[in-house]
């Protein structure tokens, strides 16, 4: 059962939660005074670079280091990979160069010599028959049929397949599509690596890390000491998105090395490396045929999917397909692929942009063979969601179509007129997540001269948990956020759990409004008899304590703290992630929609006006979870148009692993975005919810389901690039 023990104020009682704040920490990064891990430079500490595998797929012949260590400013050589070791992707790290400056470790670098024994090499995931032929395939899951199930006498295959088949032909309006999208990469600006020192036996490291409880157990293992000999510092992150969890082999290298020389080490990975090895997003490529009645209700949906995690295979989650709407028949196969590239990492929302960009467009091409308005169609199907939440479906898709003028700009699929070769085109989709709320402790004090000051193991992504957390202790005591000091950043303070999942917000609030109000209790008491009145008759408002509905009856906040004395206020609150709670819930629904105008002439798609309507339950800081789901859409549009992961079929090489290359959404490319936070009561009452991930699924199959209206074809596989959009002109696609 819940605990009713701790609560929310109510919409018209809150005086901070809810209101637009600045984030406590935007000074310091709009000045560069925030010192990210790359900032930190520690007194003689070396420099450490490292050499990555030239090629996809090959042995280690031979190494030889003794150039590399003789060359003038290098003070260490550690040899990661031993000879005989079996690289798999093009960047595997190798050797790692420690000197007094880049530049040594650079040329350091060049002086290690290894040869090879090069191998054959796999990295076409989208060609299915062609890894088949490789042997590069592995069932991912197999068949999954719900509402078709064979009687006892019956063969199970020949009979769903039977079934899934009269079901097909019984539908009176048929589709078979093909959707695909390729693999992309985090691509944080700050690239992983950290800075680390030793002192009396004891590790310090300035990791760049989305989990600072939980990396100091992984230094410790790999180590063989305790965690507690171990600290993790991250007071700011330029970039995780789901690939910096762990101290990763590169991190515990560096250890070693500062241990070894006896002086402070920084290594961050350089952008090549950074793109090859710290993470991607799986691809995903799938064939599927529908059926659907006469009112474009999806009653059969048969599909396989394909694509790649990389060297281990895997790939896009079997239960995501069909996704958000789940028609009541349904059969799915998923087939993962290993190929010679680098092994993804969870990568905002793992497994939904993907399965949204590859089912959503078929529910959009659906309405285009049925000359139906896609807002329809969508509609038509919201009593199969997956969620069994059509009513908030229906709801914020009104939102989102009146704020872009769906009724007034729609039309049929291919329809709509063309301005000197340019055609415009709406799109929709939907999305769904979890965002429960992580575990998470808060250890708090009150302290006699009415300072509040909290410590929690948690970080900040640039999300604004720094923000939420001091919102939520200021709306508890009643002050302003300046009252308050938030200590985060450190796996020495209170364990809090990482940054994933949408986890976090949700997380830091339940500990810190739980330590608030315990502490703010405890408070009561002190000063109740002061007031002639019970402690539950106490309230904390504006900075003053006083009896409810009798302001006349109150004292200060600095008075009432003064009367602790040479004591302390000190409590610890902890939330166990599962359990049930009135702060916090999960499941949150997500509708998007685009507005393009494509260039048949060149295939250039250009944004025109993006709308993202959001739930998240209650909405603690309405300006930094804005400013979240603007990230998302942005990084979404970048996905749609411009992001890929390019590999040479031939050697394995990622020859786009550069800024240079690897293309990114520029400030005139996302066109004009809206945000709406959907925040009705019914949505508000049911606590915090996590939405750093959400708004992220639906950008790829809003966009393609715009640009398909635009031309009235589909462009298959994303990103969207004028020269995949003039192939689909010319039939080619």
């Amino acid at each position: 059962m819940a605990d009713t023990k701790y609560s929310w104020p109510t919409r018209e009682e809150a005086q901070i939660i809810g209101s637009r704040r600045n984030r406590l920490d935007g000074m310091e990064k709009s000045t560069g005074a925030a010192k990210y891990t790359y900032d930190v430079n520690l007194k003689d500490q070396l420099i450490a670079r490292a050499l990555g595998s030239p090629h996809a797929h090959c042995t280690i012949a031979s190494i030889d280091i003794k150039a590399a260590e003789q060359t003038p400013g290098v003070v260490h050589v550690e040899v990661l990979r031993k000879v005989g070791y079996e690289i798999k992707w093009q960047g595997d790290l190798i050797a790692v160069v420690a000197a007094e400056s880049e530049a040594a470790a650079a040329e350091g670098v060049t002086n290690v010599k290894i040869t090879y024994n090069e191998m054959d090499v796999f990295v076409q995931d989208a060609e299915l028959e062609l890894a088949r032929k490789a042997g590069r395939t592995a069932p991912a899951g197999g068949k999954s049929v719900t509402q078709v199930e064979p009687g006892d006498d019956d063969d199970e295959d020949e009979f769903v397949e039977a079934e899934i088949q009269r079901l097909y032909d019984a539908s009176p309006h048929k589709l078979e599509g093909y959707y695909g999208i390729d693999a992309i990469t985090h691509c944080c600006l700050e690239p992983h690596g950290s800075t680390v020192q030793w002192k009396d036996g004891k590790l310090l490291a300035y990791l760049s890390t989305q989990n600072v409880s939980g990396t100091d157990e992984a230094f410790a293992t790999d180590l063989d000491m305790t965690s507690d000999d171990v600290e993790v510092r991250c007071e700011y992150i330029g970039g995780g998105f789901g690939s910096k969890f762990a101290a990763d082999y590169w991190g515990v290298a560096a250890a070693r090395i500062s241990k070894e020389t006896g002086r402070p080490v920084k290594f961050m990975l350089s952008r090549d490396q950074e793109l090859k090895n710290a993470g991607n997003r799986p691809s995903g490529y799938l064939k599927v045929r529908i059926g659907a009645d006469n009112n474009g209700v999806v009653q059969v949906w048969d599909s396989q999917h394909w694509g790649t995690a990389g060297v281990r295979g895997g790939g896009i989650s079997q239960s995501v397909i069909p996704y958000v709407i789940q028609p009541p028949n349904y059969r799915r196969k998923a087939i993962g692929i290993k190929t010679n590239n680098g092994q993804a990492r969870a990568w905002r929302a793992p497994n939904h942009p993907q399965a949204c960009a590859m089912t959503q467009t078929a529910i959009d091409d659906l309405a285009r063979v049925m000359k139906k308005d896609a807002f329809d169609v969508f509609a038509a199907n919201l009593g199969n969601v997956a969620n069994g939440k059509g009513d908030v479906y229906l709801a914020e898709m009104k939102v989102a179509a009146e704020i872009i003028g769906w009724k007034d700009k729609y039309h049929l699929h291919g329809q709509g007129p063309s301005k000197g070769g340019v055609v415009e085109g709406m799109g929709l989709a939907l999305h769904m997540w979890g965002g429960t709320a992580n575990s998470s402790t808060c250890r708090l004090v009150i302290r006699s001269d009415g300072s509040v000051e909290s410590s929690c193991g948690t970080q900040d992504l640039g999300t604004g948990t720094r923000t939420v957390c001091a919102m939520v202790l200021a709306e508890t005591f009643g002050l302003d956020l300046d009252d308050v000091t938030v200590n985060i950043g450190s796996s020495k303070y209170p364990m809090s759990g990482a940054s994933g999942g949408s986890t976090t917000v949700g997380a830091v609030s339940e500990s810190h409004r739980r330590a608030a109000q315990d502490a703010l209790q405890i408070l009561f008491e002190k000063v109740a008899g002061q007031l002639s009145a019970k402690p539950e008759e106490l309230v904390a408002v504006n900075g003053a304590i006083h009896v409810a509905g009798d302001k006349k009856r109150m004292i200060s906040w600095k008075a009432a703290c003064s009367r602790l004395g040479v004591q302390s206020i000190e409590v610890s609150a902890s939330h166990k992630r599962g359990d049930a709670s009135p702060l916090s819930n999960s499941g949150v629904c997500g509708v998007q929609m685009a507005e393009v105008a494509v260039d048949t002439e060149t295939g250039v798609v250009k944004i025109k006006k993006f709308v993202a309507v959001q739930d998240q339950g209650l909405v603690i800081s309405p300006k930094t979870c804005e400013s979240q789901i603007y990230g998302a859409v942005i990084m979404g549009i970048a996905a749609a148009l411009y992001e890929q992961r390019i590999s040479d079929p031939a050697t394995g090489a990622f020859v786009n692993a550069e800024l240079s290359d690897y293309k990114l959404a520029r400030l005139g490319d996302v066109g004009e975005i809206i945000v709406e936070l959907y925040e009705p009561e019914s949505e508000r009452q049911r606590g915090v919810i996590g939405n750093g991930e959400p708004p992220a699924i639906s950008p790829v199959a809003a966009v393609s389901n715009a640009i398909c209206n635009a031309l009235g074809v589909r462009v298959p596989v994303a990103p969207y690039t004028p020269q995949r959009v003039l192939e689909a002109l010319q039939g080619r696609a």
